[in-house]
């Protein structure tokens, strides 16, 4: 969930779906107090109409309650959903932008490597710092640190509290 977490609710994705929803447009509308170079800056910004489509839905949840509104905010983001659900996940690249978010980073080890060269089976490490955060194991090392990237992020996703990243392959 982590994965489709990330590319719905997201500044950009949220933008969109105001710019589409027209509430640039109507913050155009109501703002006609403000200077106009301010209005018309401020309902292009991204940010801005990323807020104001984050306030929009929590108002209306809070006025009429999760099922009231389910429809229509699953509606707004069906592309952004469908997107993130269909789309290949780099478990390694997740974690590696996750961690630079806080100022670490994370490292591969080679654990094992077992069987005949044309049947090798690798177990790989992903370590922050000192801490082994995911193994995994793959025919190849890149497939071995794909699935420990996939199973730090599951690790660091519990520990956070967040709902675990979505695989590729949707296993």
């Amino acid at each position: 969930m982590a994965k489709v977490r990330s590319h719905v609710v997201s500044r950009a994705s949220c933008a969109v779906i105001a710019r589409d929803l027209g509430l640039g447009d109507r913050l155009r509308r109501e703002a006609a107090s403000l200077p106009p170079a301010d209005v018309e800056r401020l309902a292009e910004n991204r940010n801005v109409l990323a807020a104001l489509l984050e306030a929009a839905i929590a108002a209306a949840y809070l006025e009429h309650g999760f099922e009231a509104v389910e429809g229509a905010i699953v509606e707004a983001f069906e592309e952004q959903l469908e997107y993130a659900l269909t789309t290949h996940v780099d478990h390694k690249t997740e974690l590696q932008e996750r961690l630079a978010r806080s100022g670490r980073s994370v490292s591969y080890v080679t654990v094992s490597m077992e069987g005949p060269p044309h049947d090798r089976s690798f177990t790989a490490a992903a370590q922050i710092g000192d801490d082994v955060v995911g193994t995994g194991t793959g025919r190849s090392k890149k497939d071995a640190e794909q699935q420990a990237a996939r199973e730090a992020l599951l690790a660091l996703s519990g520990a956070a509290g967040d709902a675990a990243p979505a695989s590729a392959s949707r296993d």
